[in-house]
């Protein structure tokens, strides 16, 4: 399991001492609102679980993203491709103290750089539901272009937008 490292963050695999970020952030129905939440506690262990899992399974999956200041992880971010689904893709989630700070652009231009870099994949892309405007907004910053809008397992109707090695 690889480290990746930018300027302000550190991000490394999830480990059982970060189920209090993953509590906080899925106890929050404003902030997890796009990743299924809330959850209760025992849920929330659940996704934690599961990230860890896909590491194991697949060989990839989403980095904690840690301040390089000493601060507790503020969220997570990489790479997810739960089974049934069309393709992997790029997600992050942040807790709501960390948005605004330019920690989701720094850290997914580094993921996005590891995909193509370290992976040798020939394309990241993410999806998102059509309502997630953070999630677009993101998106417009590293420069991704819509390439798909299909049906996903879930039944939803999501946009694919390539994202582009960042500069």
């Amino acid at each position: 399991m690889s480290i990746v490292s930018t300027e302000r963050f550190l991000l490394r695999p999830p480990e059982e001492h970060d189920f209090d970020v993953y509590a906080r952030f899925f106890a929050d129905g404003a902030a997890s609102e796009f990743y299924g939440g809330p959850l209760r506690k025992d849920q929330a262990w659940r996704v934690l679980s599961g990230h860890v899992g896909h590491w194991r399974l697949r060989g990839y999956g989403l980095w904690m993203i840690v301040p390089k200041n000493g601060s507790s992880a503020v969220g997570g971010c990489g790479f997810a491709w739960p089974e049934g689904w069309p393709r992997r893709e790029l997600t992050w989630w942040i807790l709501p103290e960390a948005r605004g700070t330019g920690c989701a652009v720094e850290v997914s231009r580094a993921v996005i750089r590891h995909g193509y870099e370290s992976y040798g994949w020939p394309l990241v892309e993410t999806h998102m539901k059509d309502e997630n405007a953070a999630a677009r907004g993101l998106v417009r910053k590293l420069g991704g272009r819509k390439i798909a809008r299909e049906e996903f397992p879930d039944g939803v109707t999501r946009s694919v937008f390539e994202l582009p090695y960042p500069d």
